[in-house]
């Protein structure tokens, strides 16, 4: 719990809540520790506020307490987690993230068009409410697949149950560090599914966006309808009918912020427009450009890139 803690306190020591939790540190850890042997641990409430990154979203902030247990229980489960998961699932974990997505984006589709010889055709998809829709009795019974200790599964009980959002037993918290693992460890099965009954190679997940790629656009149209049945009837998902795209590589593709075409990615609009007014807002301090800078290294972005270098300097003499 020390090291959970020490993990959980970086860059956040002058935080009202953590400070008057360090006040007594170690009675609090002593007190959560006994809760959990004697299993009489209670987890608390939510905080709920919105934010705008890029669509509006709810988040929900546990007490330091609560926090803390999260990510004593990441510790321990994400390697154990994440050596099942497929190659392809890219959010939330280690030597993963949007970059390399993005790389394997374009290298399966120079693989499937044979270096531009051939058409590559892409669907594209995303969950409706991703978090929201998440059935935490279908969660409980996956984590139960791979956790056969009943002490462990019993609090990640206590976690996913502490949160409801559109009814009884479902939702996950955007906000959580252990929602990040369980989504991953709830959409292994359709990860799997895909990869190894559908026999998908040109497959690659990102929280709840997933594209499928070949040459046979046909096939692609078989694979929705049984990407479909299998998210309704086993995860309870429900694909965003507004969402599904099935076009070809040389249109350009939106996926993850760019628009990705076979040899090159331009930022989408509304990505460029809300990297601008971040940074308006942040009055371009350097980290924060930077930090924008070494987004747009990802693509093509030069006049971007120069834009926001001239601004800065221009910043930085007046």
């Amino acid at each position: 719990m020390c090291e959970a803690w020490r993990e959980f306190v970086r860059g956040k020591k002058l935080k009202k809540d953590v400070a008057e939790f360090s006040l007594n540190l170690s009675q609090n850890i002593f007190q959560l520790h006994d809760d959990l042997r004697s299993k009489t641990y209670q987890h608390g409430g939510y905080k709920a506020f919105q934010i705008n990154d890029p669509k509006p979203r709810s988040i929900h902030k546990a007490t330091v307490r609560d926090r803390l247990l999260h990510h004593a229980i990441y510790r321990v489960l994400y390697w154990h987690f994440d050596l099942k998961f497929v190659y392809d699932s890219y959010s939330c974990r280690y030597g993963k993230g949007t970059h390399r997505a993005l790389n394997r984006f374009n290298q399966f589709v120079c693989q499937v068009s044979e270096s531009d010889s051939r058409v590559c055709w892409i669907l594209k998809c995303d969950v409706r409410k991703f978090f929201a829709s998440i059935d935490q009795i279908t969660l409980i019974e996956v984590v139960k697949k791979h956790i056969s200790d009943p002490n462990t599964v019993w609090l990640i009980e206590r976690v996913v149950e502490s949160f409801q959002s559109t009814g009884p037993s479902k939702g996950l918290p955007l906000g959580n560090l252990t929602s990040q693992l369980l989504v991953n460890v709830y959409m292994n099965d359709f990860d799997q599914f895909a990869k190894h009954v559908l026999k998908q190679r040109y497959y690659l997940r990102y929280a709840d966006d997933f594209v499928f790629m070949s040459h046979d656009r046909g096939g692609l149209l078989e694979v929705l309808s049984l990407v479909r049945g299998f998210l309704e009837e086993k995860l309870k998902l429900t694909l965003h009918s507004d969402k599904i795209f099935l076009q070809t590589a040389t249109s350009g593709v939106d996926f993850l912020g760019w628009v990705n075409f076979p040899n090159h990615r331009v930022l989408r609009t509304t990505t460029k427009e809300r990297m601008f007014r971040k940074l308006k807002d942040a009055n371009n301090k350097p980290e924060v450009t930077q930090s924008y800078l070494g987004l747009l290294g990802q693509g093509n972005t030069h006049k971007l890139q120069s834009k926001i270098n001239s601004k800065s300097a221009r910043k930085m003499v007046g």
